[in-house]
């Protein structure tokens, strides 16, 4: 093989395994969310509104946000080292990791206060980060879009669970 060519293959597979490691990384997070902690009866026993998406449709939607996510991370981890981009991939942290706090105090502590709480930090980080990778990756801000939409909702839910079910 040509000397030449092996830098270039091995950038590439570095890049393609990064790629695959964000996204692994942020499916992680829902893969462990899913399976210790679920709505249960708990849950299901609470007064729902009307606008309650169905239990099935869980599993695709973050399925195919947190793809997004990791994409987006992906395109922003790429481009040069830089403290813009240092300080955008710390923001990123923060929302995986309230992210990933949620269901242990919504569902697992069956707080919907405590749920409140932190979905509401989560929804200004992920505007943060949105912002932060806007200046960096238009594209990669654009895959936060949807998420920001998801959890947005998630918080309109999360008050109405409260108010149908004389928490306020």
């Amino acid at each position: 093989m040509n000397t030449d060519v092996q830098p270039a293959l091995f950038a590439n597979a570095r890049r393609w395994l990064a790629l695959l490691a964000w996204v692994g990384l942020c499916l992680s997070v829902g893969v462990v969310i899913g399976l210790f902690f679920k709505p249960g009866s708990w849950y299901d026993a609470l007064e729902k509104p009307a606008f309650n998406p169905p239990a099935w449709l869980f599993a695709p939607v973050w399925t195919v946000l947190y793809v997004a996510m990791g994409v987006a991370a992906w395109r922003v981890w790429r481009l040069s080292k830089s403290l813009e981009r240092t300080q955008a991939l710390r923001q990123f942290g923060v929302q995986l990791i309230l992210n990933a706090a949620w269901s242990p105090i919504f569902f697992g502590a069956q707080s919907l206060a405590g749920g409140l709480a932190v979905i509401v930090l989560m929804v200004f980080a992920i505007a943060a980060t949105i912002q932060r990778f806007h200046t960096l990756d238009k594209p990669a801000a654009w895959l936060l879009a949807p998420y920001l939409a998801w959890v947005s909702f998630a918080t309109l839910l999360n008050v109405t669970l409260l108010a149908l079910n004389g928490k306020f």
